[in-house]
């Protein structure tokens, strides 16, 4: 273990020496790349340097001891200290030294799409980037749309945004997949119940050089926007529909004035849907894999069911029911957000035990 931290510490100390080297502060990428590695080291470092220190202390409180007169029971009550908080520290440091998720530290793009249920899943896709949005708000993140399309009774046919901020995807990652609602639409005269489906997606955000799209590859379209807008969006030529002819994989943006800014936006929804479709398509062993996480995978498993009669909303993949919908529908998702993550963080820790 002490091994392990020093090799941590050392390599922490050269990231900080590089990053204050001119040619890397000229190289935004590779600054970024630095800055980043760095930052996911943090609490490592904090971790490694207490174990480290209580080390050092335990062996001089031994010594103590040993040695016995007036300075032993003091060396004893430092030993019973020292004891009782390294099994707590050992846990923290063999989490922070698992395999990190390849996306961690991204910005995301979140797509919400109606599913059955007409224009009720519609209603209930604007919820939800309701909700998320009212999260993004309390976490501090930034959040922007990209694309959006509605449905004539006003709620999201399809909507994309993206999500800026600190742990954005590691918080939101198993928000993938199918959510239901269970509730009274406002157009059901006889008060029964109704049962819709909304698709979610989380997407970590794409570098351009994590994936090289050839432009042979596209078709770009530029049309006239509809829907909201303005009258400067609705008047030009502005909306601009792209469409990866390998992949059949389609994007459209008509939100900004500008058919430029509209494209480049499109280019960045784009490459973050292939990584997104290359990823889940990978090896047999991948998916295995995924079926058992906590839902990062497969984007046909319903993950979650909010009852609006009952006041009830369930997550499927780990049985907990919370009986407050109203609050968790206006962006109070910690509390499940932190049960999703500890239970992936108790099947880490279980299998990195085993694997030792």
């Amino acid at each position: 273990m002490k091994d392990r931290l020093k090799t941590v510490l050392d390599r922490y100390e050269h990231l900080t020496s590089e990053l204050s080297n001119p040619d890397v502060i000229k190289d935004a990428n590779q600054f970024r790349k630095l800055s980043q590695e760095r930052a996911g080291l943090d609490k490592l470092v904090a971790f490694a340097q207490e174990y480290l220190s209580l080390s050092e202390r335990k062996i001089e409180s031994e010594e103590l001891l040993k040695a016995g007169g007036e300075m032993a029971e003091l060396a004893h009550e430092d030993l019973a200290e020292i004891n009782q908080r390294f099994p707590e520290l050992e846990k923290k440091i063999l989490f922070e030294l698992l395999p990190k998720d390849p996306h961690e530290g991204k910005d995301i793009f979140i797509e919400i799409r109606a599913g059955a249920g007409g224009d009720e899943a519609s209603l209930f896709a604007a919820d939800l980037f309701r909700m998320y949005s009212k999260f993004a708000l309390k976490k501090k993140w930034r959040m922007e749309i990209m694309s959006e399309s509605f449905s004539e009774k006003g709620g999201y046919k399809e909507v994309v945004g993206t999500i800026s901020g600190a742990d954005a995807y590691n918080t939101l990652k198993y928000e993938s997949g199918v959510h239901r609602v269970q509730r009274v639409p406002t157009t059901e005269a006889m008060g029964r119940v109704h049962t819709s489906t909304v698709t979610v997606a989380i997407m970590p955000e794409a570098e351009e050089n994590d994936l090289v799209i050839n432009e042979k590859d596209l078709r770009i379209d530029v049309f006239r926007a509809g829907g909201k807008g303005g009258q400067g969006v609705n008047t030009t030529d502005s909306a601009v529909r792209v469409v990866h002819l390998p992949t059949n994989t389609v994007v459209v943006c008509q939100d900004e004035r500008s058919q430029i800014k509209n494209k480049a936006k499109a280019m960045k929804v784009l490459r973050a849907r292939i990584l997104d479709a290359q990823a889940l398509a990978q090896s047999t062993e991948r998916a295995a894999s995924r079926k058992a996480q906590v839902g990062t995978g497969d984007r046909s498993e319903r993950i979650r069911t909010y009852n609006f009669p009952q006041e009830r909303v369930t997550d499927h993949r780990i049985g907990l029911t919370l009986h407050r919908l109203s609050s968790v529908i206006e962006g109070d998702l910690d509390e499940i957000v932190e049960a999703l993550q500890q239970e992936e963080y108790t099947r880490l820790l279980a299998e990195e035990s085993k694997a030792g």
